[in-house]
């Protein structure tokens, strides 16, 4: 396997005819009526509407609200394996992901062991090539078990197929550490991915910091911890002239620390949840602890910003950082649950109701900024062609439902989406040409 190859247990692709389907590729410009037939793994051909002869094919015959695209990529999601898998495992947390209309995604190494040393990434990947349903990269740890003390074998872990590196659950608090990362960035290669947090500044807190929190009487957490990071590193990344990705943003502050480390010409790039582009510290009044992530949940100014960085492309794409824990750890009071939420099976179905229904966001910038996660790991855009790897998701449009009224495909339901209304359903996942999410054949849709 080539050091940048994604894994996933094998599987058979099928012959398929997308007949009479509206295919929307934001990337090409692609919006029209198509018969895309699929066979080998690959796209082989893109005809006008009823033209395609479907002989030994599977064909769906596309409804009215029915749209064909890209399957999406998340850079940053946690399967908990080794060692958690009573919250997630490679199996559960990729059919999560098929559900959601995922071809892909990237894991974080907080687990138990930390993912750290090539034996373990090694081991990792060979449980991805037997129980992954979808693609999974890997981003082991910048530092020995995440401690901030001691720099991984950065080169080593790329040999063993590592993306780029993260210490993400706990940032690089040391400058000098980070510099000493980037430095050696230009032998090892890969992205350096950052969670930026300034303990001294969080410590203790478990909401934003803000008039919502003084009334809950809960400690809370200021922007500044994160945005006063983000400017730091955004430093370093420019004086070093390494390659950072910044996650989860959550505040004006950060928005702008990258514009401007853009503007410079700072190789940096950046991303959004949907959970921040979607709620504020309003959602936390009830104290449910499905609301409580990190970073918290912000001010409507904050949100508004993470939208516009969106649409300018200062933020580069949506990861779920989607964060699974058992039920018995989320129904606790409020200030001792752990942080985190769910969100794969959601993200676009939220994000389409919330954003595009409403008209702040247009349905193809919404495609593209789910895919567009995949090109800053040097890993190849999605494309809706012949000859491309056929990684699509077919979508209903004007399917509305509840989030998590039948249940999960994940092993976690702390979802902060969960009973609210969801509109455009994933139907069909097709990744490397094989079937991994098929709502038609279980008679859901």
């Amino acid at each position: 396997m080539s050091r940048t190859e994604l894994v996933c247990r094998p599987s058979t692709p099928e012959r398929l005819l997308f007949s009479e389907v509206r295919v929307l590729d934001p990337r090409s410009g692609l919006d029209e009526l198509r018969d895309v037939l699929v066979d080998g793994g690959v796209i082989v051909e893109l005809a006008a509407p009823g033209s395609l002869d479907g002989e030994g094919a599977r064909t769906i015959v596309a409804a009215d609200e029915l749209v064909l695209t890209s399957a999406f990529f998340d850079p940053h999601v946690h399967l908990r394996s080794p060692g958690q898998e009573h919250k997630e495992d490679l199996e559960s947390g990729t059919r999560a992901a098929a559900a959601g209309g995922y071809g892909g995604v990237i894991a974080m190494p907080n687990t138990e062991p930390v993912i750290d040393s090539a034996p373990l990434l090694r081991s990792l990947r060979d449980a991805a090539h037997r129980q992954a349903i979808v693609p999974v990269g890997f981003l082991p740890a910048i530092t020995v078990g995440l401690q901030g003390d001691q720099l991984t074998e950065m080169v080593a872990l790329r040999e063993e197929g590592a993306l780029g590196f993260t210490d993400d659950g706990r940032p690089v608090t040391s400058a000098g550490m980070l510099r000493k990362a980037l430095q050696y960035q230009r032998t090892a290669g890969g992205v350096i991915a950052l969670h930026e947090e300034d303990p001294t500044l969080s410590a203790g807190g478990s909401m934003h910091e803000g008039a919502l929190a003084s009334s809950l009487g809960v400690t809370g957490v200021p922007t500044i911890s994160e945005s006063t990071m983000v400017a730091r590193d955004a430093e370093l990344a420019a004086y070093e002239e390494g390659r950072v990705h910044f996650q989860h943003l959550s505040c004006v502050a950060s928005v702008n620390a990258v514009a401007n480390a853009k503007a410079n010409g700072a190789r940096v790039s950046c991303e959004a949840t949907p959970h921040h582009l979607l709620l504020t510290d309003a959602a936390v009044a009830t104290l449910d602890t499905r609301m409580k992530m990190n970073p918290p949940l912000a001010g409507e100014a904050d949100r508004q910003a993470l939208i516009e960085g969106l649409r300018s492309g200062t933020i580069d794409c949506i990861a779920t950082d989607h964060a699974p824990h058992a039920r018995d750890e989320k129904e606790v009071p409020f200030e001792q649950a752990p942080m985190g939420t769910t969100g794969l099976e959601t993200a676009f179905a939220a994000l389409n109701a919330g954003l595009v229904e409403p008209g702040h966001l247009r349905l193809e910038l919404l495609l593209e900024r789910l895919t567009d996660g995949a090109g800053l790991y040097g890993l190849p855009a999605p494309r809706i062609a012949a000859g491309e790897s056929a990684d699509l998701v077919l979508i209903d449009l004007g399917a509305s439902w509840i989030a998590g009224e039948h249940g999960w495909a994940s092993r976690s339901e702390n979802c902060c989406f969960a009973g609210q209304r969801m509109l455009g359903r994933p139907l069909v996942t097709v990744s490397r040409g094989a079937v991994v999410h098929d709502l038609l054949r279980e008679g859901v849709a």
